[in-house]
């Protein structure tokens, strides 16, 4: 998984307290979604320890397993948990 201590954003401690079970880090990492023999760039919008949110063309035809190529990490399997017309919150699959 990521380690999201590499995507801090030091601004971020102003920001409201965050509600979820894992807090999320705003971030602006350029990446790849890859499915079958497909590559799609996105971008990395916030990360927690058990997923992030990704910012996309469009989530149109991705499937909802995939690849998450960041650089410096290895990919990573993620499950699709929501999406909107260019975002989608992905969750973090562990492939033991």
């Amino acid at each position: 998984m990521f380690n999201i201590s590499k995507f801090t954003n030091p601004s971020a401690s102003t920001q409201p307290l965050e509600r979820r079970m894992a807090p999320r880090r705003n971030t602006y990492i350029e990446a790849e979604i890859s499915f079958e023999k497909t590559r799609l760039p996105c971008i990395i919008r916030d990360v927690s320890e058990g997923g992030a949110k990704l910012e996309v063309a469009k989530v149109a035809g991705i499937p909802n397993l995939f690849q998450l190529h960041a650089p410096g990490h290895q990919p990573q399997a993620c499950r699709v948990a929501w999406r909107a017309i260019r975002e989608m919150g992905v969750a973090y699959l562990d492939v033991d």
